[in-house]
């Protein structure tokens, strides 16, 4: 029970911080910053954090070829396919298909890959959330007609999430170590390419911006994030994990219509109630299903 509840603690912590990444994201593409520069403040942020723990814990001891697939699904994939996405859809859509979609191509792959059987608790709050995420999308996708070139792009994020989130728990990997090697090993892969080589509109955009989203993409996306989330799948396993931040498309699509002028319908709201009772629905457990049953 004490194992469980620092999971509960840790998955709840994470929907705050994923919420605020795709809505400083969003208004990233609003800010001139191109996508490769969002992504070196990300990664050149991370590792700045990262070294006070390295001097504490050490350097992160991971296989290689385990390594390199875990920091290029969580540090690669994820973040650079948001990033451009940003660019052609609004906050609204990533929370649908970013972490919307996350607990289902997470359980979908858990049955193919792992076995894993899915319990009636489980298809009961898959399916409500299912519901609620169909009415956000429903009321938010019709404003948008020329954005889905950026859904695409998240589905191919969240797609690269459920990967690293199935491999971190079949591979037994520890909160402390995955979060080092995430935070360290893409600055020094990404950093000399964004000098040398990609384009840059950082010099427009001014200082004290470049400061929030360093500490909030870097820090906080990143370490903070990253070793909340490890750890909840660690404590909960990753389709209890994946329902409760099944949350956060509800929360984004609420924060921006007064953050980003992106407004929210009657559908859209129900759908936000919906998405909730499901991940409440799946926090509960089966006790709830049978008394409904």
């Amino acid at each position: 029970m004490t194992e469980r509840r620092i999971g509960l603690i840790c998955a709840f912590s994470v929907l705050a911080v994923w919420a605020g990444f795709l809505l400083s994201g969003r208004l990233s593409a609003r800010q001139a910053f191109l996508p490769w520069d969002m992504a070196a403040l990300r990664y050149g942020g991370s590792f700045l954090a990262a070294l006070p723990l390295v001097a504490v814990f050490g350097w992160p001891r991971l296989p290689p070829l385990r390594g390199l697939v875990l920091v290029l699904l969580a540090a690669g994939g994820f973040p650079l396919l948001a990033y451009i996405g940003f660019g052609f859809a609004p906050a609204s859509h990533a929370g649908v298909m970013l972490p919307g979609t996350l607990p289902f191509l997470t359980a979908g792959l858990a049955a193919i890959f792992l076995g894993e059987v899915w319990t009636a608790t489980r298809i009961a709050s898959l399916g409500v959330v299912a519901a609620g995420i169909g009415l956000l999308a429903a009321d938010t996708f019709g404003a948008n007609p020329g954005s889905w070139r950026g859904d695409l792009l998240f589905l191919g994020g969240s797609l690269s999430w459920a990967m690293y989130t199935l491999l971190i728990r079949h591979w037994k990997v520890s909160a402390l170590t995955v979060t080092l090697g995430v935070a360290l090993y893409p600055a020094m892969l990404f950093l000399p390419l964004w000098w040398f080589v990609l384009p840059s509109q950082m010099h427009l955009v001014p200082v004290r911006i470049i400061l929030f989203q360093g500490l909030y993409q870097g820090i906080f996306a990143v370490v903070v994030a990253g070793f909340l989330f490890t750890r909840a799948v660690t404590a909960l396993g990753a389709p209890l994990t994946t329902s409760i931040t099944a949350l956060v498309p509800a929360i984004v699509a609420i924060a921006a219509w007064p953050l980003l002028g992106e407004p929210l319908g009657v559908a859209g709201l129900v759908g936000v109630g919906l998405v909730s009772a499901g991940m409440v629905l799946a926090v509960a457990g089966p006790g709830l299903v049978r008394r409904w049953l």
